[in-house]
């Protein structure tokens, strides 16, 4: 198959899907390796094509009819309360976007999480878990960045308040 002709079918295969559709899944519907659609996925983010990569896989970024609100929170916890912090969020009917650490030598590190609600919490717990690894945040002592996103600004408002009250907010 001819690569822009694949790449078009990567982008037509993530506008069908609401969920992220793993590397994985999509190789195996194009039958080419995982590492080509790794490659053409590059290729097409350098195209301006704004494709996340979140731990379930990749995702078409489409903005919607209406507008949402985002703001940027700084916390500070550690990995036993990750979720504790992700059922904050989405309980109060927001999305947590990524998660941002300034690494003293590597610099800004950006993951998208896109965490909407807690089946999502509980499966990226799981996964860190079953992995026997730990989050980003183990990187900077536990302090990181969020991007959350509501679709209305009183829910940011909570957001800020319950990580406040449960101690995870660094003012400032």
């Amino acid at each position: 198959m001819e690569q822009s002709k694949r790449r078009e079918q990567i982008i037509q295969m993530l506008e069908g899907e609401k969920k992220p559709l793993s590397g994985t899944e999509i190789a195996r519907r194009l039958h080419v390796s995982r590492q080509i659609i790794v490659q053409d996925i590059a290729l097409l983010r350098a195209g301006n094509r704004n494709i996340l990569s979140t731990n379930k896989g990749y995702l078409l970024y489409q903005p919607e009819e209406h507008p949402r609100f985002r703001r940027t929170v700084y916390v500070e916890h550690g990995d036993e309360r990750i979720e504790e912090e992700l059922y904050t969020v989405v309980d109060c009917g927001g999305r947590m976007l990524d998660v941002v650490v300034e690494h003293e030598i590597y610099g800004q590190i950006t993951v998208d999480l896109i965490i909407t609600n807690r089946q999502d919490a509980a499966e990226f717990v799981r996964r860190l878990k079953g992995h026997e690894t730990r989050g980003l945040n183990a990187l900077t002592y536990g302090r990181h960045y969020h991007t959350i996103e509501a679709d209305k600004e009183e829910y940011l408002d909570l957001m800020e308040e319950k990580l406040r009250e449960k101690g995870f907010l660094i003012e400032g």
